[in-house]
C-alpha cells in the first residue's frame, strides 16, 4: 500500500498501471535511494550546515545534497537531507511546525510567576529582526510561537521546549525574552529535536553514515545504508496528494500541466490553490503541483487542466512518453 493510499483518497476514476516502469516507493534500490532520498541526520556542534552537505556528498559519492533549514554551527539537531531530485522537495518541510530544546541562563533570578507571565507574552505572534549574523534581510517581520514551556529549571539555567514556525530565531527569542526581565538573557545551548513530521526518531551520525556506504560498497550488504536512507515520499506526508495514471506521468516530468483526465485520485477537501503532492499508483512523487480546480470541480468536469505544476521530483523517461509533440510549423 503506497503513502498516497494511506491518506484515504477520493476516487475519481480507475486504472491499472505497469510494473513494467518505475518501482514501489519502499522498494527502491540503494542506487534509486541515493537519487530519491531523505536522510534524517544529527547534526554535530562545530561545522556549518554547508559543510555538513559538502561531507555527506563526499560519503555518499553523489553530486547533488541539499538541506532543509539552516543550523548555527554550534546547534545540534535535526537537520533533513535531501539527495539527488529529492532536493526539489525539501521546500515542503519549510511549511510546517519546527523544535528546539534551548538552554538559556537569565541575568536576573525571577520568580516562576514572573518568567511563567513572560513566556505567555512571548507565546503566539511575536514580532523580531534577525540577528546581524543572518542569511536574509535584517528587518522586522512576524513569526508564531505555537508553544513553549519550561522543561527544567535550576537558579538561572532555564530549558525551554519551543514549537514554532520556520525561520524563528530562537537566539534572538531568548535575547528579547531577557530584555522583558529586565538585565536580559544568553542562550548556552540549541538543540533543534523536529522539523515538521520529522523527529530525533532514527537520527543518524556522518560516522554512522560512513560506515554503512562503506559496508554497502565493500560487501553490498545494503541493510543499514536503507535503513538511514528514507523514500522522498516521507517529506511530503503533511501535504495533500494526487495520483495519477502512468499515461500522463512523463508529461508531466516534461513540464506539462496535469489535466483531469490524468487524475485517479485526490485528497478529500481539496482546494482552489492547495499545494499537492503529485504520485504515481506505486506511490513515486512525481511533482509538487498547485490546485487549479476544488474536488468537486474536478468530479465533474471531464476535461481542462485541474492542477499547475510547480517542481518536477521524477527524472523524465522513468515511465514511458504517451503524449504527442506539438508539430513544428513546417509540418503543418
Amino acid at each position: 500500500m503506497t503513502l498516497a493510499q494511506l491518506q484515504d483518497l477520493q476516487v475519481i476514476d480507475q486504472d491499472a498501471t505497469d510494473d513494467s516502469y518505475g518501482t514501489y516507493y519502499d522498494h527502491r534500490s540503494v542506487e534509486q535511494l541515493l537519487r530519491y532520498g531523505i536522510i534524517l541526520l544529527d547534526k554535530p556542534p562545530g561545522p556549518t550546515s554547508h559543510e555538513v552537505v559538502a561531507w555527506a556528498k563526499r560519503i555518499l559519492k553523489i553530486p547533488k545534497v541539499g538541506h532543509s533549514g539552516t543550523l548555527d554551527p554550534q546547534v545540534t539537531g535535526v537537520l533533513p537531507l535531501g539527495l539527488g531530485e529529492a532536493t526539489k522537495a525539501l521546500g515542503v518541510l519549510l511549511l510546517g511546525p519546527k523544535e528546539y530544546h534551548a538552554l538559556g541562563r537569565l541575568h536576573v533570578l525571577p520568580s516562576a510567576a514572573r518568567l511563567d507571565d513572560v513566556l505567555a507574552q512571548f507565546t503566539g505572534k511575536i514580532y523580531q529582526k534577525p540577528p546581524q549574523r543572518s542569511a536574509v534581510l535584517r528587518r522586522t517581520r512576524s513569526r508564531h510561537i505555537y508553544d513553549m514551556d519550561i522543561l527544567e529549571r535550576k537558579e538561572r539555567l532555564v530549558l525551554l521546549r519551543v514549537s514554532c514556525e520556520a525561520g524563528t530565531y530562537i537566539r534572538k527569542l531568548l535575547y528579547d525574552m531577557g530584555e522583558v526581565l529586565g538585565p536580559g538573557a544568553t542562550m548556552v545551548e540549541l538543540r533543534r529535536t523536529r522539523v515538521d513530521h520529522f523527529t530525533e526518531e532514527n537520527l543518524v551520525t556522518l560516522h554512522e553514515l560512513a560506515d554503512a556506504y562503506a559496508v554497502w560498497e565493500e560487501s553490498q550488504d545494503s541493510s543499514k545504508l536503507c535503513g538511514m536512507i528514507h523514500p522522498v515520499e516521507y517529506a511530503l506526508q503533511g501535504i495533500k496528494s494526487v495520483v495519477i495514471r502512468d499515461s500522463a506521468v512523463d508529461a508531466l516530468c516534461h513540464g506539462a500541466q496535469l489535466a483531469i483526465p490524468g487524475v485517479l485520485e485526490i485528497s478529500p477537501g481539496l482546494k482552489k490553490g492547495d499545494t499537492v503532492a503529485v504520485y504515481t499508483q506505486k506511490g513515486e512523487a512525481v511533482a509538487l503541483a498547485e490546485a487549479t480546480l476544488d474536488e468537486q470541480e474536478i468530479e465533474e468536469l471531464t476535461k481542462g487542466y485541474a492542477f499547475q505544476t510547480r517542481r518536477i521530483i521524477m527524472g523524465a523517461g522513468t515511465y514511458p512518453k504517451s503524449w504527442r509533440s506539438p508539430r513544428k510549423p513546417s509540418e503543418k
